[in-house]
């Protein structure tokens, strides 16, 4: 199975907005440190927002942050929003009915349950899982440290 350039992207953007929870995101610092154009991240996060994974800001200070907290956005619900199909054979597609075995094959049972299993992992895993080292993300993805609060 691979996964679209738009799932791993989306998957990154998330990443971005956990290592900076305290302020939101600019939508040109992420595609910047991504080398993506901000025209192909802002497609990517329309359907971040219709998922519900991110909210946008407006204004001068605005930006995009994750609609929740990390902890309770998993890996399979990110990837089930930004990919358009999961059709692992011609077979999976419903509309498809040229295959002189279709009824009779064990393969696409094989491949659905091949899918299942690899969604159950993604299931279990969340944004924070895989942003734990937030310090080194942060460094890696140049985000400036947020401002002290005012005493």
């Amino acid at each position: 199975m691979r996964l679209t350039q738009q799932t791993n992207y989306a998957v990154r953007t998330l990443m971005y907005c956990a290592a900076n929870p305290d302020r939101p995101s600019k939508v040109a610092d992420i595609a910047s440190s991504f080398a993506m154009s901000e025209t192909h991240l802002f497609k990517i996060m329309k359907v971040l927002v219709d998922a519900d994974l991110i909210k946008t800001i407006r204004g001068r200070n605005g930006g995009i942050t994750l609609a929740r907290p990390a902890e309770k956005i998993t890996i399979g619900e990110v990837v089930r929003a930004a990919e358009d199909s999961f059709y692992l054979a011609e077979c999976f597609n419903s509309g498809r009915k040229d295959c002189p075995i279709l009824t009779t094959c064990g393969f696409n049972g094989v491949l659905h349950e091949a899918l299942e299993a690899f969604m159950d992992v993604l299931d279990q895993k969340t944004i924070h899982d895989i942003s734990e080292n937030r310090l080194d993300l942060r460094q890696l993805l140049h985000i400036d440290e947020p401002m002290a609060a005012a005493s």
